[in-house]
């Protein structure tokens, strides 16, 4: 591509964005105040807590002990905060709250994975979940309450989209897994950190909530609080092209695309979203994402949903799709949910597949399903949440 053909991409791209976050800005959070008058302090970024703080009369050093306690030693209250004068305590509790979403539902399946039903202020709820390793984990956040995408094999895509979750909602969800696992003050080398990756790949699409999501990564990545590495964060999109782009540029972090099909007629029926940004678009963004490299491959999920896209030519049109690319394909045997019209591939057929893409060359894993017993699996995450009608 030239100069002048990037020109126009970067023309083009920045009006869809604009275009983007003006259509989903209806879906705005709640805003951050308590009935009480009192502010929420999660979920502000470092120069918004110094301007809240400096609001009350405290000095610029104030910021820096508060958010140490919030995000560091994972203080809810004022009075624990031990560096700090008894009077100022006070006078912070008077004027700000630090809160959690209130886990509503938690259940551990059979083999340990852990979802909760986070409930937040104004009543709405998300699903998150945590999927445990031998001695890590992923926490798997949700972005939005409900979806706008509709994606044929998702159960989130039942759900119609509520409303965008904030910048402290976002956040929150790991914070309050990180206190049902005590994982407060961060370990310093003496253990091994359990919740220790986060993935966006909850309920809604992280791109259509780009500025909070890209606010609470910032928050969760700043190394004088949850200090957790760009490295350690996924991002999942289904495809919103022109904010991956600036999501590269923006955060670097990891990047997973729910692919599910090779061929526009297919993704167009059951990724809905293909039929505004088609394969060829998206491949194109894959090129460009700025983080991609042979040390951090993008991701490719691929739920295999039988006699649907799984045959060996679909396995063979996905390597020629991705050649080129620093990829790997997660390969997801489908997880049924309530009133699902698919079946999971077989055995013999997700196998198959594999080994083509593996023969390419291409890490081609078939992801274990985790927590089906509780619906906390790939695809199964759903509230009852509904959008509030004029």
């Amino acid at each position: 591509m030239n100069a002048i053909d990037r020109a126009v991409v970067a023309d083009l791209t920045e009006a869809e964005r604009t275009r983007i976050l003006a259509k989903t800005a209806r879906f705005a959070p709640p805003p951050a105040v308590l009935a009480d008058g009192r502010r929420e302090l999660v979920g502000l970024s470092r120069d918004e807590l110094a301007a809240v703080l400096a609001d009350v009369g405290e000095a610029a050093f104030r910021a820096k002990q508060v958010w140490h306690w919030i995000y560091h030693q994972g203080a809810t209250d004022f009075t624990k905060m031990s560096t700090i004068a008894k009077p100022t305590q006070a006078k912070l509790a008077e004027h700000f709250v630090i809160g959690r979403p209130e886990a509503a539902v938690v259940q551990t399946s059979t083999d340990n994975t852990r979802k909760f039903l986070f409930r937040f202020r104004d009543g709405q709820e998300a699903e998150t979940v945590y999927i445990p390793e031998e001695d890590r984990g992923a926490v798997c956040i949700s972005s939005q309450v409900g979806c706008t995408l509709s994606c044929r094999f998702c159960h989130t895509g039942t759900q119609t989209l509520v409303r965008n979750l904030g910048a402290a909602e976002i956040v929150g969800q790991f914070m309050g897994a990180r206190d049902s696992y005590g994982e407060w003050p961060s370990p310093r080398g003496e253990s091994p950190r359990l919740l220790s990756n986060i993935v966006l790949m909850g309920m809604g699409e992280p791109l259509y909530n780009y500025e909070n999501v890209a606010k609470a990564m910032r928050i969760v990545m700043d190394g004088e609080g949850i200090g957790i590495s760009r490295r350690r964060i996924t991002l999942s999109t289904s495809g919103v092209v022109p904010m991956m782009d600036r999501a590269g540029e923006e955060l670097g972090v990891n990047l997973a695309v729910s692919l599910h099909a090779v061929r526009d007629d297919l993704r167009d029926e059951i990724v809905p979203l293909n039929r505004k940004y088609p394969i060829k678009d998206l491949m194109a963004a894959c090129r460009r994402y700025p983080a991609a490299s042979n040390a951090r491959r993008i991701t490719f999920e691929y739920i295999m949903l039988k006699g649907i896209n799984d045959t060996p030519e679909d396995a063979r049109e996905l390597v020629r799709l991705i050649t080129g690319l620093p990829a790997k394909v997660n390969l997801i045997p489908f997880n049924p949910w309530p009133g699902s019209p698919y079946e999971t591939s077989t055995s013999a057929a997700i196998n198959k597949f594999s080994n083509i893409v593996m023969d390419a060359g291409f890490s081609s894993p078939v992801r274990a399903p985790r927590g089906r017993d509780i619906l906390a699996a790939c695809g199964q995450l759903r509230t009852e949440s509904q959008r509030t009608r004029a």
